[in-house]
This record gives structure tokens, sequence and C-alpha cells, in this order.
């Protein structure tokens, strides 16, 4: 049975990270796996929501399997290294070189270590267990963070709290996670799931052509001078303008009645 399992729930797919004794973290053959699942929940219109999460209830994702990545880079060609995992989909298969403009909830049920930090904040919804913990403990092994954390952290918890979280390496709770802006809720560890599964259902019951051209505007706004970046918000705003999900919006709104969006 594979180790990234993918389910599907009405307009919701599940995806599991199935290595509870390892903690849940990834070798490289895992990894692939999981970049495959995000491309076909990508390329899926019938799937308008993911939710991210790891089996067991100690750990979402504790990085990198490290014994089978230490043998990799010992083993591997430098180019061939370099080319599948540099200009690849990076860690956890959607923190580099990868847009998917669905919306992903990741739901972390313990310990997001490292990549697997790296990877929830590839999420743009965090929900989480009293139990989660998280770090960026890279600098403790003299490297640093390469699949997002230098740059979504700061953007998401601000430069100060990401430079305390990235200079010290130190692992810091659900509490402190949520003081500073990185998760958006905490729920207790038996309903974290059921909970992230209903507020993904919510999510799918919304225009999804809204929510992807919405998510990349935010996403491609970063950095953009303001008048760019409004300029793109206009533009996309006029865009959602001649589809078919804005007409059964509006007419739903008229009609008192919950929209029946198609993604058109």
């Amino acid at each position: 049975m594979s180790d990234i399992r993918y389910e599907i729930h009405g307009r919701v797919r599940l995806i599991t990270i199935d290595r509870a004794a390892k903690m849940n973290s990834l070798d490289f053959e895992a990894n692939d796996r999981l970049a495959e699942v995000w491309r076909k929940f990508d390329a899926d219109d019938e799937a308008y929501v993911a939710v991210v999460t790891g089996a067991g209830d100690k750990a979402f994702c504790a990085g990198a399997d490290l014994k089978t990545y230490t043998m990799n880079f010992a083993q591997r060609p430098a180019p061939e290294f370099r080319k599948k995992y540099t200009n690849g989909p990076g860690f956890g298969g959607i923190t580099r070189n990868m847009e998917v403009f669905k919306p992903i909830v990741a739901a972390v049920n313990g310990f997001a270590i490292s990549g697997g930090f790296e990877l929830s904040l590839a999420c743009d919804l965090r929900f989480c267990s009293p139990n989660a913990e998280f770090a960026l403990q890279d600098a403790k092994w003299g490297f640093h963070a390469c699949d997002g954390g230098l740059i979504r952290l700061p953007q998401i918890v601000g430069l100060g709290n990401a430079m305390e979280i990235i200079l010290s390496g130190e692992r810091i709770d659900a509490e402190h996670a949520l003081r500073i802006g990185l998760v958006n809720r905490i729920w207790p560890q038996a309903e974290l799931l059921a909970r992230s599964m209903d507020y993904a259902q919510m999510l799918a019951k919304r225009s999804p052509l809204s929510h992807r051209f919405a998510k990349e505007v935010m996403k491609r706004a970063i950095g953009m001078p303001m008048d760019e970046a409004l300029r793109l918000e206009s533009r996309s705003f006029y865009d959602v303008g001649f589809t078919e999900d804005l007409a059964e919006g509006t007419t739903s709104f008229r009609e008192r009645r919950d929209a029946d969006f198609k993604g058109r």
C-alpha cells in the first residue's frame, strides 16, 4: 500500500502522509509520490480543495528521512540531484516549482519540523492540534531551510518572528504559533481532522474560480509595486466577470438560494 494516501470526499481531497513509524518523514520515493499526488489534485476539475495531514497523532511531517537523504546525497551524481531536486517541485511536492491555485489546508497533528514545517507553509491555511510543534532546526546542523522556509515564513509571521524561529532553530508550540499568525485555528487532537475536513467542505461550496483567481493574485502580487499589484487585482476581477460562476452567484443571490458553482 502506498505511503501517500489520496482520498476523494466529494469535491475535497484528503492527502495523508502515511509513514507514522517514521514520524511521517519523507524519503526520496515518498516525496516523488507526494509530488505526483499534487499534480493529480491540480489536474482534477472535480477537486476544489485539498487537506493534507500526517498519519497518527504525533507528527504532521518531521521533515526528510535523513538517513535516506544522507545516503542519496553520497550516491547520486551532483548534476542529477541538482536538476531533479533544485529544479523540481521541492520537499513535500509543492514547496517549489509547482503552482497550485486551488485552496490547500494543512491539518497539523503534531510535529511539523524542517521540511514538514515548510510543507505546511506552502499551504494556504494551517489548523493544528494543541500538541503541534513547529521548527526549522537547520541552523543546529550547519545549514538553512531550502524549501521555502526563508521566503514564506517572513511573509506569514513577519520578519522579526521569522528571524527568531530560523536563527534559533528552537521549536514553538501551538499557542505561540497562533499568537504570531502561523496557524489559523487550534482544535482538539481528536477533532482536528474532522473539523479541517468540514472547513474544506465549506470552502468547496464557494466559487472555485473565485478562489483560484484570488489566490493567484495574492501570490503573484508579493513583491510587486503597489500600482502594479492593484492593476493585477483589477484585471483578475474583470476576468472573473466573464465566468459562468459569477452569473450563477448573482442569480442565486437574487433567488435566495445556495449557489451551485461549476468552476466555469
